[in-house]
């Protein structure tokens, strides 16, 4: 099944990375996976279950250190789709975070992913071949109260996936934004958000939400939001005025016994 291709996949231990990986290896991929927890080691032994030559790489992907640590892994060979897919979230009210979390969120979910982003981008552009996927988030269409700087970097990155295609419109590089709802992994665990409304409710299969983003990069698509009612959510995001998204999106990512 191997087809001499290179895919990179970051947040890959597990969840929705994970899973597309697993995309990736079914298409005949080969395969360099990173996260910043040891477990990268366990999700690479799965994969090589599954006939795919696999490197594994611990990297904090928040960190320029951690960046250039992956690309020394990809080292010379060209990679045919990237997906960015490493991010974390963070709850509770922006005063009462610690600063320090905040600005590692945006060095993860911003910083980390435009750098690997710019360095194997140029790649496919002097190659005029490569596929780009950036796991965006339905949470950038609204103002994220007791999640404002998540949702801040998901704005961004949902913006930017559709800038960036459209500066490559005139390559055979095509980029394509994941842009999921609430999907059941670890996500609301590490953020500290298991006693909000989102945190308790009934989430997305992270093994669909990737296949169906595999499925959107594969087919050159610009972006694909999961789940119905997801898709309804965006549609009115453009509608509603920003004043009612934020108190909405208060009542679900509040913590219990507040407001």
């Amino acid at each position: 099944m191997a087809t001499d291709q290179l895919a990179v996949i970051t947040g890959a231990s597990s969840g929705i990375g994970y899973e597309l990986a697993r995309c990736c290896a079914s298409g005949g991929y080969d395969l360099v996976i990173c996260a910043d927890e040891p477990e990268i080691e366990e999700a690479a032994a799965k994969l090589r279950a599954l006939d795919t030559k696999v490197d594994a790489v611990q990297a904090d992907l928040a960190t320029m250190e951690g960046v250039d640590k992956l690309l020394v892994v990809i080292g010379p060979r060209p990679v045919d789709a990237l997906l960015a897919n490493a991010g974390r979230g963070l709850g509770h009210a922006f005063l009462d975070q610690d600063f320090d979390e905040a600005r590692k969120l945006v060095d993860l979910n911003i910083t980390g992913t435009i750098a690997l982003v710019h360095r194997v981008g140029r790649g496919m552009r002097e190659r005029n071949q490569g596929r780009i996927l950036i796991t965006g988030s339905i949470a950038g269409f609204m103002p994220g109260s007791f999640q404002a700087v998540y949702n801040g970097t998901k704005a961004f990155l949902d913006n930017f996936s559709m800038a960036l295609r459209n500066e490559l419109k005139d390559t055979d590089v095509t980029v394509t934004c994941l842009m999921p709802g609430p999907t059941e992994t670890d996500f609301f665990e590490r953020a500290d958000m298991e006693d909000t409304k989102f945190g308790k409710s009934e989430k997305a299969d992270p093994a669909d939400v990737a296949r169906k983003g595999y499925e959107a990069m594969m087919a050159g698509k610009s972006g694909v939001v999961t789940g119905f009612m997801n898709k309804v959510q965006t549609a009115f995001a453009g509608i509603i005025p920003d004043t009612v998204l934020a108190e909405m999106h208060r009542r679900m990512a509040e913590p219990d016994g507040k407001g």
